[in-house]
């Protein structure tokens, strides 16, 4: 294991607020500018060549402008992690520290935009007219099920990578996580009966991804209990989903869900009693991801289950997206391609699993750290093998 930072004593208000004051990012020149001649190549002159060149061949932006490297960190503010709808000048900080995180471990540069709108179709279009400025759109904390709309549109009417991170980010590394908690408590992973709490934008993705692996005995929650298709009162979504999953027809709510479960998954925030956990199966394993607070504490999770993870920094397995998206987009342009695919994410999270599971396994290491350097490039190289065989075949 590598960069395993530790955080000596507790970080102050005043620290935090001093790091933030001024934003966390700024802009670099790449061409120097000490001389005249320096400004008429980076400017006026000789920046006009460049221009008219881009204009006879559009394709030329992507190699002389930062556009083709640039991904667009987009939000409406209005499912900010941990605080909710907060609004896009309040989100601007998280979405600042998005873009560091892009450039520090994906070595990707990245600009927030934050809008003043939750109109689908004028977001689909603000990020359309935007388009050739940048060339990928990182979609963050937009609230469920509005998002899924804008993903699908975006993916569909733009030719650059899109993806919602707090949908596919988080699936990712839950399945990577999930692949070596099955081999630490010794049990097959499709063999394994789920249960997700939180039917929003990551309890869908992490739902479907489970589904393409081959996972059958999946279980949905909501706020109103099982997702299954004896509910009348269920979204278009929420109404597909229970048609493929809840196989065994259970009803009722969460106590009722964990009844023989192998397990938990929580993404909705939403407390979990420490009864309900003793209807767990042996070997259980719990993620418990809302953050701060976690569904039910690791320590006492910890007492009915074998492996624990949250998201949490200061309790080990934690479930960070830093460990995905990175490398996901790395990898996406670096191949050139133009969407990124389900079996992108699959690979991806293998890639991740792969870094722990050289390490050696064990019930409080299932995934790297957040910090671990090797990540992002195994990510992206996995990523990019795909797209380009996926573009050659």
């Amino acid at each position: 294991m590598s960069n395993q930072n530790t955080q000596p004593g507790p970080i102050t208000s005043e620290e935090i607020f001093a790091k933030h004051e001024g934003g966390k990012l700024s802009v670099v020149s790449t061409s120097p500018l000490a001389t005249r001649r320096d400004l008429s190549i980076a400017y006026t002159p000789g920046v006009a060549e460049v221009s008219r060149a881009v204009a006879a061949d559009p394709s030329l932006a992507a190699t002389h402008t930062w556009a083709g490297r640039l991904v667009a960190v987009v939000s409406d503010g209005s499912a900010v992690l941990g605080l909710g709808e907060i609004g896009p000048a309040a989100s601007l900080p998280v979405m600042e520290g998005k873009a560091a995180l892009f450039k520090e471990f994906g070595g990707l540069d990245s600009i927030p935009i934050v809008l003043a709108t939750q109109d689908v179709e004028e977001i689909v279009r603000t990020v359309k007219l935007l388009r050739p400025s940048f060339g990928a759109v990182n979609l963050e904390d937009i609230a469920a099920p509005r998002c899924f709309e804008i993903e699908t549109r975006l993916i569909e009417e733009l030719d650059v990578p899109v993806m919602h991170d707090d949908q596919h980010g988080t699936a990712v590394v839950v399945l990577a996580a999930l692949l070596n908690a099955a081999t630490v408590v010794g049990k097959d992973l499709a063999g394994l009966k789920v249960v997700i709490a939180g039917a929003g934008a990551a309890g869908i993705a992490i739902t479907e991804i489970l589904l393409t692996q081959g996972l059958t005995d999946v279980v949905l929650l909501d706020s109103r209990g099982i997702v299954s298709r004896e509910r009348d009162d269920l979204n278009a979504i929420k109404a597909g989903y229970a048609t493929r999953t809840n196989p065994r027809g259970l009803i009722g709510g969460p106590k009722d869900a964990l009844e023989g479960a192998d397990v938990f998954v929580g993404v909705s925030g939403g407390k979990v009693p420490e009864e309900y956990l003793t209807e767990l199966a042996p070997e259980a394993i719990v993620f418990a991801l809302a953050n701060p607070d976690p569904e039910i504490m690791p320590d006492v999770a910890a007492k009915y289950a074998t492996v624990v993870a949250t998201g949490r920094s200061d309790f080990p397995n934690q479930i960070n997206n830093v460990l995905a998206f990175p490398g996901i987009f790395r990898g996406a342009l670096d191949a050139g391609a133009t969407r990124i695919t389900s079996q992108m994410k699959v690979e991806a999270a293998k890639a991740i699993a792969a870094i722990a599971e050289q390490d050696g396994l064990r019930p409080d290491y299932i995934v790297p750290s957040a910090l671990d350097g090797r990540v992002a490039p195994a990510v992206a190289e996995a990523v990019a093998a795909i797209a380009r065989e996926k573009t050659t075949v």
